[in-house]
């Protein structure tokens, strides 16, 4: 079977996109995903998401983790879903689409950048000095030094495998706070892919969310990724209550193809 398909990457946060309008791409098997996934055997990338027609929307996305599984909301592949989408004919101000975890409004301003609204947070556990919660996938942050000498793999892993976690899986990310640049830099191990990510998109955004700069009110936190920079802006309206949260930076599409599985 041959499928035609695209590879797009936002801050290095990289998938494979596949149009779905027509319902071609429904009987894939999680080991055919998984195959395309794959960066020695098949196309590569953290995952695959699929663009399907949905009554009301412009579309909905289906997110599959790069071991082939379903994922739960990925804010870095529904930027890149907003590119491929108008990169298909959808040109559009605003878009509105359905995710696993709910409906987003994305817009792709002047210089290309996509901005993405993501759910609203209400909540944010604290655990020993670092945090839980879940910005449309669930995270966990750790506030660290010279994150850059980190051992992402090894130190998301142990988190990530815990008694706790095991069973369900968390994303775990390594934050760094630096007052004078006025930014944060991020480091994201990723369940799905188990293995550190170029960036994270829902990772950036909850991090961004924990090291909110205004107690109340419009934040606008920057933040650094292995893969590149992002801003994060929200409303701070509480303790663990965070609405207007917006997720914005670059999203390209890297090439295109077409692949026999």
């Amino acid at each position: 079977m041959e499928i035609s398909f695209y590879k797009y990457q936002g801050t290095g946060n990289d998938f494979v996109l596949l149009d779905n309008r027509k319902g071609e791409h429904d009987r894939l098997t999680h080991e055919q995903i998984k195959k395309l996934c794959d960066r020695r055997f098949g196309i590569g990338g953290d995952g695959l998401l699929l663009l399907n027609k949905k009554e009301g929307y412009d579309f909905e996305m289906i997110y599959f983790n790069a071991d082939g599984r379903l994922g739960s909301m990925c804010g870095n592949g529904g930027r890149c879903m907003v590119k491929f989408a108008r990169h298909l004919g959808m040109q559009k101000d605003r878009y509105i689409f359905s995710a696993a975890d709910g409906d987003h409004e994305a817009r792709i301003d002047v210089d290309g950048k996509v901005s993405l609204k993501m759910k609203d947070v209400n909540e944010v556990e604290s655990q020993h000095g670092d945090f839980i919660l879940d910005t449309g996938s669930p995270h966990y942050i750790k506030m660290v030094t010279d994150v850059m000498h980190m051992d992402v793999y090894k130190k998301g892993r142990e988190i990530r495998y815990s008694k706790e976690f095991e069973k369900d899986g968390i994303n775990v990310n390594f934050v760094e706070h630096l007052p004078a640049d006025d930014k944060i830099i991020v480091r994201t191990y990723e369940r799905g892919v188990e293995d550190e990510t170029w960036s994270c998109g829902t990772g950036v955004t909850a991090s961004a969310l924990v090291c909110f700069h205004n107690a109340n009110g419009f934040n606008d936190v920057k933040v650094q990724t292995p893969g590149g920079k992002l801003n994060v802006e929200f409303d701070r309206v509480d303790d663990g209550l965070y609405k207007n949260i917006w997720l914005c930076g670059p999203a390209e599409k890297a090439f295109e193809g077409v692949i026999t599985i």
